[in-house]
């Protein structure tokens, strides 16, 4: 046999084989590149790319860890969600909020609720409280300070910052300055108290989704697990607590991750209760027939929830008494006789349309108002 015969495998080789060895070599034509190109699948995608597009398939094959998401706040707020806390005013939502920055700061769980995260960096972004407010909150003659743990960051608006002159409007200064901060403080948790405050027009579709996207897009961008608080607008304390209790558009509750809301019992004084209200990571535990019970307390100097137990919400709510049907029946014929419509009746005495018709129609069975047309349209 000649010894300088080098026998031909190539026609034996699969053509992937052959293009990566020729592309090794260096010696890939443009035609085996393209051929090349169309049997790998390529998942470099680049910042001029809208989508990252694969064979359904393909993204099975991903690489990346597959773990169960992590607590944050026990099933309420998940690592890595987009989560929204709302709540009626003066109802605690920055007490909790501060509470479970502090929490994941320490990597010390509140309560019985899991925190797995360990130590974790956190920006707490509070647009409500002033200096005076939160050192009263946070302090006490006798014991002193309370001791946050150096993770934990607040951040206030400077009043003499003179960026916002640089911008067309106060959305894209804010969004620009959020983003500043966060490269700055390299956070592991964002909280945004409140997310009024951002001025984003969110009663509006358009603003809401405009939010909602460049806060997911933070997320997505920094690798972050973001809280925002919300209020909600006067509400019915007859009815449960649900997603249209959710202050501004639809928006807000459709593209956000997780949600959970803080209610007011109405028949334990000081009392309040936390409830699931959209979740992606776990089944629905803390629903209507298991909200978690609690109160606000300050036994040293750290104003914070302590959780009691757990009950039926409607257990908590105003039941619809006698007397109070009348007080509703009696404020409706007040704001007809003043020549209110019935969106404005509805609206005025926190009850649905259809309830204020109703009522309309039964004291004054023969000339009851209509919806507006104008509105109704």
């Amino acid at each position: 046999m000649n010894r300088y015969y080098r026998p031909d495998h190539s026609a034996e080789r699969p053509i992937e084989i052959e293009l990566i060895r020729s592309m090794i070599r260096g010696t890939i034509t443009p035609k085996q590149q393209k051929q090349l190109d169309k049997l790998l699948p390529t998942n470099t995608v680049g910042p001029k790319d809208d989508f990252i597009i694969k064979r359904a398939g393909e993204w099975l094959l991903d690489k990346t860890p597959k773990t169960t998401a992590k607590q944050l706040f026990g099933d309420f707020w998940f690592e890595g969600e987009l989560g929204i806390l709302f709540a009626d005013t003066n109802v605690g939502k920055s007490i909790l909020a501060v509470q479970i920055g502090d929490s994941i700061s320490r990597g010390e769980r509140i309560g019985n609720f899991p925190m797995d995260v360990g130590q974790a960096s956190v920006l707490y972004f509070d647009f409500e409280l002033s200096s005076r407010q939160f050192i009263h909150r946070y302090n006490d003659h006798y014991y002193g300070d309370y001791r946050f743990n150096n993770n934990f960051l607040r951040a206030v608006l400077n009043p003499d910052a003179t960026g916002a002159a640089k911008f067309g409007n106060y959305e894209d200064y804010i969004n620009n300055a959020l983003e500043n901060t966060i490269i700055n403080t390299k956070p592991a948790v964002l909280i945004i108290d409140n997310i009024t405050c951002l001025r984003y027009g969110t009663h509006a579709a358009t603003g809401a989704l405009t939010l909602m996207r460049n806060l997911q897009q933070l997320k997505a961008r920094y690798g972050l697990s973001i809280l925002v608080l919300a209020h909600t607008p006067k509400r019915n304390a007859v009815r449960p607590i649900n997603r249209n209790d959710l202050q501004g558009s639809k928006m807000l509750i459709n593209f956000c991750d997780s949600a959970f809301a803080i209610g007011e019992s109405q028949v334990a004084s000081g009392a309040r209760y936390l409830k699931q209200i959209k979740q992606r990571n776990t089944g629905e535990v803390h629903g209507a027939s298991q909200v978690c019970l609690c109160r606000v307390v300050k036994p040293n100097n750290f104003l914070h929830f302590e959780f009691t137990g757990y009950a039926n919400e409607s257990d908590h709510l105003l039941k619809p008494t006698e007397q109070y049907r009348i007080r509703i029946e009696n404020r409706v014929a007040e704001l007809h006789a003043q020549g209110h419509s019935v969106r404005q009746i509805a609206a005025g005495v926190n009850i649905s349309v259809t309830s204020a018709q109703r009522i309309v129609k039964r004291l004054w069975p023969v000339k009851a108002p209509l919806v507006d047309n104008a509105n109704k349209a």
